[in-house]
């Protein structure tokens, strides 16, 4: 048992204290059966069946050895994802279950995350001990599980520092999950990787020898099997380039791999449920950094596809890797390609850290999304690939350029972009996903996150689930 099994358990009738879960409509006559003493210390902590209420109440007998614990909830018959999660996160050390259990299913994820800390750099862990949860829903339980492990790795992946998640590292993250999955892996690097990747190449450059680029290829899975492919923005750090980011700009650019973080993720689950797919991953790994070898404004790249890309904007770097890696993903011919990608300030004006913007070729791919995202409390939101903006990229010096002035539309320009190098006739999902949260949340604390993880996840196992082979 690992870690994060040791989190939620099996119900054997272990010993636990009861978890209450209530409402506003429910409270009154919650609150008739319980004695005065208990009212009133209910009454003390303010609680008055709020969503993301909590309170401890001592037992009937008030001798000070038993408890119970209730949070407020919206509808105790449909839970969300992180409606237990307040419990988990302030409750003391010891082990729960539901008083009344059955509809934990969905919220079991809330009560794993909930107790996610990020202690790599600190001498002294903030550890105030495991609060396990008994269940009696054990496939939601395995499900839970899956799918905390994977929004932790992004977590994990995400806020670890540049110098310590650079290229090399996220290779080394890539052929872990890969050698835990037999999956098989290669790596393109030097001399290849400037003539078959030669956009990975320029971006990757400038870097130090220690985080050179290269661009990393997993595969998975029985070759007869529909192809899925996943393809993730792996920028470990960006400091704009030539086109220099402000330090204030520079200061989360550890999260610029956010992509790549969500695509491993994204393959574990796949891999680990053993869907009936060929996957394949793609992750082009890059620092975009300052040297005298940097690639400049005005250079014109070529590209795998052998487009030809004129630099407007040397910060607009993780269009130009990705083009590359969609190229290679589509020669293969998947019957789905998702790519995450950090990949414009403008989503982030336009629907704020919360909402990754979700672009796709189809509307039966995009409303599954949508509703796997809904589903999972994981939303996402559809943005156009409109066609009258591809004129917005086009260069007088060359077929087509990286970023084009004046800022209109910035996501969309940007997607329309990598749209050019995905294959005629392959269904292609993009999100533009912040893959941070800047403030915390209940199972949602400060720091890397996955957003859109989730809804692709839901999407993937409604479309390639094993139900659907003979």
């Amino acid at each position: 048992m690992n870690q994060l099994d040791a989190l939620i358990q099996p119900d054997r009738g272990q010993k636990a204290i009861p978890l209450h879960l209530i409402d506003k409509a429910g409270l009154p006559g919650w609150l008739a059966g319980l004695t005065a003493a208990q009212r009133a210390v209910l009454a003390g902590q303010g609680f008055e069946g709020g969503a993301g209420e909590t309170a401890i109440v001592p037992d009937a007998a008030g001798t000070g050895e038993g408890w119970f614990a209730v949070v407020g909830v919206a509808d105790p018959a449909k839970l969300s994802s992180w409606c237990l999660a307040p419990l988990a996160d302030r409750l003391p050390a010891g082990t729960y279950r539901l008083a009344s259990p059955g509809a934990e299913g969905p919220a079991l994820i809330g009560w794993r995350l909930a107790q996610y800390r990020f202690d790599r750099y600190r001498s002294e862990p903030s550890d105030k001990g495991a609060r396990l949860l008994l269940t009696g829903a054990l496939g939601a339980m395995n499900a839970a599980l899956a799918e905390a492990e994977a929004v932790i790795l992004v977590r994990d992946l995400v806020n670890t520092p540049a110098e310590d998640m650079g290229p090399a590292q996220l290779e080394a993250e890539a052929r872990a999950l890969a050698k835990a999955h037999h999956a098989v892996i290669h790596v393109v690097s030097g001399d290849v990787l400037e003539r078959d990747y030669p956009m990975v190449h320029a971006v990757g450059r400038a870097a130090a020898r220690s985080h050179a680029p290269r661009l990393i290829e997993i595969e998975w899975g029985d070759p007869a099997h529909p192809r899925l492919a996943i393809v993730g923005k792996g920028v470990c750090f960006d400091s704009g380039g030539l086109d220099m980011k402000p330090s204030s700009a520079m200061a989360l650019m550890k999260k610029d791999m956010g992509g790549a973080a969500h695509a491993l993720a994204l393959a574990g689950l796949v891999m680990g449920a053993g869907l009936p797919v060929r996957l394949h991953v793609l992750v082009p790994a890059v620092e975009n950094a300052v040297s005298g070898n940097a690639f400049r404004p005005g250079d014109v790249l070529r590209s795998r596809a052998g487009l030809s890309v004129e630099i407007t904007n040397t910060d607009a770097e993780g269009r130009l890797v990705l083009g590359d890696a969609l190229v290679r993903a589509c020669e293969t011919r998947p019957e789905l390609l998702i790519d995450f990608a950090t990949l414009t300030g403008a989503a982030r004006v336009a629907l704020g850290p919360d909402l990754p913007a979700m672009f796709a070729r189809t509307d039966e791919t995009a409303n599954g999304l949508l509703s796997a995202g809904l589903e999972r409390d994981d939303p996402c939101w559809r943005l156009p690939l409109h066609d009258g903006y591809r004129e917005m990229l086009k260069s007088d010096v060359a077929d087509l350029q990286n970023s084009p002035s004046g800022g209109f539309a910035g996501a969309t320009v940007a997607a329309l972009f990598l749209d050019r190098f995905v294959a005629e006739g392959v269904d292609w999902a993009h999100f533009d996903t912040f893959a941070w949260r800047p403030a915390g949340k209940p199972g949602r604390p400060k720091g890397g996150e996955a957003l859109g993880l989730r809804a692709s996840w839901g999407l993937i196992q409604s479309r390639f689930g094993k139900e659907r082979m003979p």
